[in-house]
């Protein structure tokens, strides 16, 4: 094996790769989770029209204090019945058109109201209690910038300035191929040497999250099977493979996407788990040989393959999403790879504090059920102590 790349050099090299599929416009409703390709901008100032912010009495401030006679009434939804004169109060609803000539409402709590008339004990400010005129946003401004993943609160953003059908970035449509005669579907009794296949099922849930899954498939350790498999996936806009990227007889899969086509990009990373993990391209497919060991497939996808998919959707800073918390207690050091230790994450206040599991192997995917964190330990001598400073990624989702 060439001199192994670190995290940081691999992670570049997929990335400068990842170029951003086509716009398409996504009705409102299901553009949740989907990322902005083009900037959104507003079709309507917001507010559209002075409105206020209380449920009160619109009324001019100069008239304040005083005994004002109620002229008429402001529903949401509809026009006010005319234009105020001075003297004059009118009750109006939180959201309704403040008339023409009020320049401030006194909320309903603040005054007494007898019959057609309201007092009002205090001086009211100019512009109480009243939402300008495209205070929020102008037509033609910015709503959401382009690269912005859309949550529910941007997408009721883009709903309330008149947004319909915002572009986002297609979503990736991706293939993922497990290796090994020995895998088997959970609920299948086992033979001798069979194992439950966990790899795909895994890799789906987290992936699916950031693109199409189309495709999942496990296959036999012969050549046929992976020619197959891999010539299907290598359709898709990201091709995942897991197992078959080392050096043992039964590692076919780079072999064999290099027959296919595939260019490797490179093969091993300065990394534990997840060593041999492997990237090439075909045309603008995007190829991931993850290992076969479960974690080391886990750790794989989250420092590459999900930031690659979001590259592919154009988001604003697409590397994995470190955090910062201490370590609870020592985390031994890899002398020539930097380690991704699982940890549980418990809050000291308002500080993350990071305890590594037992059991770091990388085919203990049952143990690192348990974690909540990915710890970032990097290659050095020694130990890091407890107390120290360091980067996790959060495993709440993964």
């Amino acid at each position: 094996m060439a001199a192994l790349l670190s995290v940081d050099e691999a992670l570049a090299r997929v990335l400068e790769r990842a170029r951003p599929l086509s716009a398409e416009a996504v009705p409102l409703e299901r553009a949740s989770g989907r990322t902005l390709a083009e900037d959104a901008t507003a079709v309507i100032d917001l507010p559209r029209f002075p409105s206020s912010a209380m449920d009160g009495f619109a009324l001019r401030a100069a008239d304040t204090p005083g005994e004002l006679p109620v002229v008429g009434r402001v529903a949401a939804g509809r026009p006010a019945p005319r234009s105020l004169e001075a003297g004059e109060a009118m009750g109006i609803a939180t959201g309704g058109v403040v008339p023409e000539g009020a320049d401030a409402v006194v909320p309903i709590e603040r005054v007494t109201e007898s019959g057609d008339t309201v007092t009002v004990p205090d001086a009211v400010a100019r512009g109480a209690n009243i939402r300008p005129l495209a205070a929020d946003v102008r037509a033609g401004g910015s709503v959401v910038p382009a690269g912005t993943l859309l949550t529910p609160s941007r997408i009721a953003a883009l709903a309330a300035a008149g947004v319909a059908e915002p572009r986002c970035a297609a979503l990736p449509r991706i293939a993922i191929v497990t290796t090994g005669t020995e895998l088997r579907p959970p609920g299948e009794p086992l033979g001798d040497g069979e194992i439950y296949e966990s790899n795909g099922v895994m890799l789906a849930a987290l992936l699916e999250r950031h693109g199409l899954v189309l495709e999942r498939e496990t296959v036999a350790d012969d050549e046929a099977s992976h020619r197959e498999a891999l010539a299907r996936g290598l359709e898709a806009d990201v091709l995942v493979t897991s197992g078959g990227v080392s050096v043992g007889p039964h590692d076919l899969v780079r072999g064999i996407l290099a027959e296919l086509g595939a260019e490797e990009v490179f093969w091993g990373v300065a990394m534990r788990p997840g060593k041999p993990i492997s990237f090439a391209t075909r045309g603008q497919t995007l190829v991931f040989g993850l290992p076969g060991n479960p974690v080391s497939s886990l750790v794989g996808a989250l420092l590459f393959v999900v930031p690659a998919l979001r590259a592919l959707q154009g988001a604003s800073g697409p590397a994995p999403r470190f955090e910062r918390g201490m370590l609870g207690s020592a985390a031994r050091r890899n002398p020539n790879r930097d380690d991704f230790q699982r940890a549980r994450l418990e809050l000291d206040g308002d500080r993350a504090v990071l305890l590594p599991i037992e059991g770091q192997e990388s085919h203990m995917i049952v143990r690192a059920a348990a974690a909540d964190a990915l710890v970032h330990v990097p290659r050095g001598k020694g130990e890091l102590a407890a107390g120290t400073e360091a980067r996790y990624l959060s495993l709440g989702d993964a």
